[in-house]
């Protein structure tokens, strides 16, 4: 099959809308379900991802893709007992291929709600209960185990999109465009991810542990896939923070910053043990928990927290709030380009940053690598733009 027909483009009133290839086959079967124009993109977005991390870190692999970015992306790495919780997840026996999804969904709950997720390995059932039990639009993997896709069948009354990806398929080497009648081509971004690019460090500390190297790479790998500009937060194997889309880098590391700082948040003894009602959903618990962390309530709006919680909690101060953020540490923090100055540095620091990849070749170099010896950095310069759009 060379072609499939689309439900529409990127809007409902964008029909007919197709998928196709000029030669050979569809690279991928559809399962189940009935893809649109931006479920592709972000399927096939999110099927390069986890592949490229799968082969660079040699672990399982997930991704939790909105609208052609990556909200989360992660490898298996073991959940501490507080993640499983602030994940929900710690009433599931979870596989490795389960946690790296469980880690890549839960990076950024809110914007992973009704995202397409993208698996490495043959989903198991393992995989497919925490699936099927989360707010998501479709999958793509390489396979199913036969339960496993029968679970994911279910969901969605029916319609929930299953793709069976073909882990052999190599693109051709040309990528080809059509904007407002221009067809723009360009050479596939078939640049290796690994610690090859680790190796020229510029501060004057020099070292980096494993873990910060594994770090380095799921936030890079991330990035190549995310729309530019970009800067990933990672930690634990798991991006905790992307600023995708921005016209400037520092607005892209305050967004990916604001994002880890929720996540660390999340893990406070007194966020795990909100008092929220019996029978709240899952996504409602969600939102909630987002914005108990940055509420400051008036009056009215504390009274609409009575349908959530019982009894209404205290806020958490200022002060709590920053002594939590400050044992935040060993962040690993890569950049899609260079830094232009060292505001992103500076900014980085309060987020617990202490690894930093950037492209290198700004005429400010000199700034950025001060900024980042002047907070305690390793700080590393790849030579590789990975701008993406």
């Amino acid at each position: 099959m060379n072609e499939i027909a689309l439900r529409y483009g990127c809007n409902p009133n964008q029909k007919p809308a197709r998928a196709y290839v000029e030669s050979g086959e569809i690279p991928f079967e559809v399962l189940n379900g009935a893809p649109g124009y931006i479920n592709l993109l972000d399927a096939l977005n999110a099927w390069q991802l986890v592949r490229e991390l799968r082969d660079a870190l040699d672990r399982p692999a997930a991704a939790s893709f909105k609208h052609v970015s990556p909200a989360g992306a992660a490898v298996a790495v073991p959940l501490s007992a507080e993640l499983r919780r602030a994940y929900m997840v710690d009433d599931l026996d979870l596989s490795p291929l389960a946690t790296a999804y469980a880690r890549a969904r839960g990076a950024d709950q809110m914007s992973s709600f009704g995202d397409f997720a993208a698996l490495s390995d043959v989903v198991d059932v393992s995989t497919a209960k925490l699936l099927r039990r989360e707010v998501s639009d479709g999958v793509i993997a390489p396979g199913y185990e036969p339960e496993a896709l029968e679970l994911l069948k279910q969901k969605k009354d029916g319609k929930y999109l299953v793709m069976a990806m073909d882990p052999g398929y190599v693109p051709p080497a040309q990528e080809v465009r059509d904007v407002f009648g221009l067809r723009l081509e360009q050479g596939r971004n078939d640049v290796t991810i690994g610690p090859a690019l680790l190796e020229r460090i510029v501060t004057q500390r020099r070292e980096l542990p494993p873990e910060a190297v594994r770090d380095l790479i799921v936030a890079t790998v991330a990035l190549k896939f995310t729309q530019s500009n970009s800067v990933g937060f990672a930690k634990d194997g798991q991006v905790i923070g992307m600023g995708a889309g921005q016209q400037s880098r520092i607005h892209c590391t305050r967004l990916a910053g604001e994002k880890a700082d929720t996540w660390w948040l999340r893990q406070h003894p007194k966020v795990l043990d909100l008092p929220f009602r019996p029978g709240v959903k899952r996504p409602d618990r969600i939102n909630a928990i987002v914005q108990y962390l940055w509420a400051d309530w008036a009056p009215a709006e504390r009274r609409a927290w009575e349908a959530v919680f019982e009894p209404v909690p205290e806020l958490l101060t200022e002060a709590e709030r920053r002594d939590w953020l400050d044992q935040l540490t060993g962040v690993a923090l890569s950049s899609d380009a260079f830094f232009p100055f060292s505001d992103c540095i500076y900014r980085a620091a309060r987020s617990g940053v202490s690894y930093v990849v950037e492209t290198g070749g700004s005429v400010r170099d000199d700034a950025v690598i001060a900024a980042a010896d002047e907070c305690g950095m390793v700080m590393a310069f790849s030579g590789v733009r990975l701008f993406h759009h």
